[in-house]
């Protein structure tokens, strides 16, 4: 059962009738933690502001992901000083941050850190410097920064801490001002971005580190708020764990577990559609909102897919038990990555001796199996709705026997991830900017094992521009974008990121995308990727469709194994 954040301790020191003149680093640690909790609460909402209609609104889950990180660091840290507690907020965070909102608020953390150095207690002249340096960091990570997003609320009320500091110590009298007008800049935020007016919404970012300072602000002010790490406690108990130790020795495939949080999950459904679809050794457990999977299958893509659709993912494990089963056997040759003899059901297809010092994000299992066919030494799986993380890419990285690493985030919501990965590695790595898978598997075309790092940056780099992008999908909400009114389920077809068409039909949503991206480059070769929901039949009598009505272009057809996605074209 859910228990309560009790602050009896906290205004036992800090009387709701008196002044808050200081916070010490325990102080500190529980405001954090009640913000957290309170933003974890509405990331639904967060995550519902999505401009563009595509399922990707995941804004909000981010942002959560990115404190739980934070607050992992910071819960194991407790009566130390203030500047102790902001320093494992700030570190979990920039590990943990995942998209580009999760990226941004580490970076705020990170900023409030480096004011509390040596800080054994806050006071408001430290809170508002805080601020400030936080609101400095947070533009300094973005390469282009925009206003009327999360940096915008940062910037107002940083401005408003330092001008409430200088009229009031008390603490309570600093938030309450920062949080007033970090709620006007995020009703504004729609006069600084027209985009945002369109779709009659305010920033989700902003939205986001609206609701983590509103937290604080309630804990200030007595509100019981639920631990935030309260359900991770709940359900580790309650939940039934794999046997481990009844393993056999010869096994197969992967072993696959994930976390599903949803609303409405039926634990007896979810077990026999796992069952159907071929999974094997299934243990599904329940515990409220919450179900744990474990499952045996040698393809892990439609298993994650489905569990996708269900609600959010978390805490997933993937174990290659065909290669676990080969080293014990000794029959898997470590020099050239794959089997001495016979392959196996799940063995990557890396193709090379030494594979390229590539780290590449996919999105799905047939997808990550494309780029090992290109011979890509890491393969982070992750994309729309389902970021990794920026300690996920550092480690990928890390792991290289390289100096000099190269990845592609191949979505443009990864980009600020890589980057900042590359900063804080020992390694020198260079980001190209891929923004969908398409873009990513044409710069591993373009890719010279015997180039320096440097002349296959620039061929990578020139290649994204041979290359467009078509994805057909499912409308998520209501929407107008380029003259093209949609309604939530239609399916829509979007190219080179914009939307160009909305209808029934997947072949007449391909050729009106078509249309729009061949224009005078006279392509020739369209590669289709399916995705996880979409059955094998009905993908080839696609393909085959389009290949009678597009005879000058030569169409391949590839399982991708990407979710919310039916296809993902590759038009060159």
């Amino acid at each position: 059962m859910t228990q309560d954040i009790r602050p009896e301790h906290f205004h036992q020191k800090h009387p709701l009738h008196k002044p808050i003149l200081r916070f010490d680093g325990e102080d500190w640690r529980e405001l954090m933690g009640a913000g957290f909790s309170w933003l974890k609460q509405h990331s639904q909402i967060v995550n519902a502001l999505n401009v563009f209609p595509v399922p990707d609104g995941d804004t909000g889950t981010n942002m959560v992901l990115t404190m739980q990180a934070a607050w992992k660091e910071a819960s194991q840290r407790t009566g130390e000083k203030a500047s102790d507690i902001a320093q494992a907020i700030a570190q979990g965070a920039i590990r943990g941050a995942r998209g580009n909102s999760g990226v941004i608020l580490s970076q705020i953390l990170r900023g409030m850190a480096d004011t509390m150095h040596d800080a054994t207690e806050i006071d408001a002249s430290i809170l508002a410097e805080a601020m400030k340096r936080a609101k400095e960091t947070a533009y300094q990570g973005v390469i282009k920064p925009v206003e009327g997003t999360i940096l915008t609320v940062m910037r107002e009320a940083a401005d408003a801490a330092e001008h409430a500091a200088a009229l009031n110590p008390d603490l309570r009298f600093v938030m309450d001002s920062t949080l007033s007008k970090a709620r006007q800049a995020l009703d504004n935020t729609p006069n600084l971005l027209p985009i945002l007016k369109k779709a009659g919404v305010v920033d989700a970012g902003g939205q986001g580190l609206y609701y983590l300072l509103e937290g604080m602000l309630q804990y200030l002010n007595g509100v019981h708020l639920p631990m935030p790490d309260q359900i991770t406690a709940d359900t580790a108990t309650a939940m039934p764990q794999p046997d481990l130790e009844a393993v056999g020795e010869e096994e197969w495939g992967y072993d696959i577990q994930f976390l599903i949080y949803g609303e409405h999950l039926d634990e007896h459904q979810i077990r026999q559609t796992l069952l159907d679809m071929g999974g094997e050794s299934v243990v599904v457990g329940q515990s409220g909102p919450i179900v744990k999977v474990h499952v045996h299958s040698d393809d892990p893509g439609p298993f994650l897919s489905y569990g996708a659709s269900l609600g959010y993912l978390d805490d997933i494990v993937l174990e290659n038990m065909t290669l676990q089963t080969l080293r014990r056997k000794g029959e898997w040759d470590e020099t050239r990555m794959q089997p001495g003899t016979t392959p196996q059901p799940g063995v990557p297809s890396i193709i090379d001796n030494k594979c390229a010092n590539v780290v590449a994000v996919a999105s799905g299992a047939g997808l990550a199996r494309v780029f090992e066919s290109l011979n890509v030494c890491a393969v982070v799986l992750g994309g729309q709705t389902m970021n990794p993380s920026i300690d996920d890419l550092l480690q990928a990285a890390e792991s290289l026997e390289y100096d000099e690493v190269i990845i592609l985030p191949n979505n443009k919501n990864v980009i600020l991830a890589a980057q900042q990965a590359a900063q804080i590695s020992a390694k020198k790595i260079h980001v190209i900017p891929t923004c969908s898978m398409p873009e990513g598997i044409a710069a591993m075309l373009a890719y010279q094992p015997d180039a320096k790092a440097a002349q296959n940056v620039a061929a990578m780099q020139a290649a994204l521009e041979d290359v467009h992008t078509i994805e057909i999908t499912t409308a998520v909400r209501d929407a107008e974008f380029d003259h093209v009114r949609v309604r939530k389920g239609d399916l829509i077809a979007i190219a080179d990121g914009q939307l160009v068409s909305k209808g029934d039909d997947h072949q007449q949503l391909i050729l009106d995308a078509l249309a729009v991206v061949d224009g005078d480059e006279e392509c020739e070769l369209i590669s289709m990727y399916f995705g996880a929901e979409v059955p094998e039949s009905a993908a080839q009598g696609l393909a085959e469709k389009l290949r009678a009505a597009l005879p000058d272009y030569e169409i391949e057809l590839h399982y991708g194994g990407q979710p919310y996605y039916d296809y993902i074209l590759s038009v060159e």
